[in-house]
């Protein structure tokens, strides 16, 4: 039998190869003689990177850069022979590089992700794509103008501080993106605008430690800040608020859109990239998943292209996740056979499920994926 692994990280616990390989282990105590193909998945967010550099001939390069407070982290790039660079923001503003304490989107930076994508463009790159996605930031990618060469100004002519708060002053743009006509690609898979209650700051703000006066005072920054961003950037589309894609980590969209870049589906450019294509058409039996599967898994998450691809083959499709809370009437829809949560496979949450779960994953999907060999294999 022909297994596809395709899964997505476990946030928290589990990257995507990691993931793939415990239940590649799992399936292989019970049905050895079977192929097994792997191909851990990203949509943007963290492991992004770590997913490309096994489909794609590039080479990787150090990057020194910044967190979200603008302490020293390590970064890296992927550079193509054919000048195109890949980056992940999550390096730099992820919200896993901040303790909870520290989560305050008024005052965290994308400083960092501009360090990288200089870096792309130093290197000669005539595409930098960058995954979006896990970000601690809502400053729309003011932090990544700064970097680039373009400074955000008060009214005294002064320059902001750094953060999502600072941009409710905001009244100039000083400088020109330092890009040598490189073009920017976001790569997301989400396609909330900017501004309002789909917006950035309403959506994603209180999952970075954003209370609600914070979310009021974040969306009117934003907003000033988007005004701005139209009268000083040339080229920057007309309604950037309002465009999909733009309010993708904490507004860093809508800073790419500004510099006259593009929004494609982050987990599209994966799949393409390592050939997911013609993995799928192989297989009898896809088996993918993620942290949660729940209702924002089928707004062009990972698992939702996964499944749907599996789908238009015939194929059945497997979701292994710490949690389910999606119908299965709604999953079926999607293209999803079957659907086995951690949380349930340790008891449940009232006999400390949760726990084992965020504790024991990979055990957790070694014995489901024994349990689905059993079940599947032929």
């Amino acid at each position: 039998m022909r297994v596809l692994l395709c899964p997505d990280k476990f946030a928290g616990t589990l990257s995507a190869p990691d993931v793939a390989a415990a239940v590649a282990d799992g399936w292989r105590e019970v049905a050895g003689g079977d192929d097994l193909i792997v191909r851990p998945l990203a949509d943007g967010g963290p492991g992004f990177l770590d997913v490309l550099a096994d489909g794609v001939a590039a080479r990787r390069v150090p990057v020194p850069t910044v967190d979200p407070l603008g302490r020293p982290a390590p970064g890296e790039i992927l550079v193509t022979p054919d000048g195109t660079a890949y980056v992940e923001s999550a390096q730099a503003c992820g919200l896993h590089l901040l303790a909870p304490a520290e989560r305050d989107p008024k005052h965290t930076t994308s400083y960092g992700l501009g360090l990288l994508v200089t870096a792309a463009v130093e290197h000669g790159a005539r595409e930098v794509v960058i995954g979006l996605g896990g970000s601690a930031t809502n400053d729309g990618g003011a932090g990544l103008l700064t970097a680039l060469g373009v400074t955000p100004l008060d009214e005294t002519g002064a320059a902001l501080p750094y953060g999502g708060a600072a941009l409710a002053a905001v009244a100039a743009l000083d400088g020109a993106p330092r890009l040598r006509d490189a073009r920017l690609v976001a790569a997301t898979d989400v396609d909330n605008p900017l501004l309002g209650l789909h917006g950035a700051s309403n959506v994603f703000g209180p999952q970075k430690g954003a209370d609600r006066a914070d979310v009021l005072l974040l969306d009117a920054a934003l907003e000033r800040f988007a005004a701005v961003c139209e009268r000083d950037l040339p080229g920057c589309p007309p309604g950037l608020g309002a465009l999909p894609g733009g309010g993708a980590a904490g507004g860093l969209g809508a800073a790419i859109l500004a510099l006259g870049g593009r929004c494609e589906s982050g987990i599209g450019l994966v799949t393409g990239a390592i050939g997911l294509d013609t993995a799928l058409d192989a297989a009898d039996l896809v088996i993918t998943g993620e942290g949660s599967f729940d209702h924002q898994s089928l707004r062009g998450k990972v698992v939702a292209g996964v499944a749907g691809a599996a789908r238009d083959r015939g194929v059945p499709c497997v979701v292994l996740a710490g949690r389910v809370s999606t119908g299965r009437r709604e999953a079926a829809a999607a293209g999803v056979t079957e659907a086995y949560s951690l949380v349930e496979h340790f008891g449940g949450e009232e006999r400390g499920g949760v726990e084992a779960a965020m504790g024991r994953p990979a055990e957790g999907l070694r014995a489901l994926a024994a349990r689905l060999a059993r079940q599947w294999s032929r």
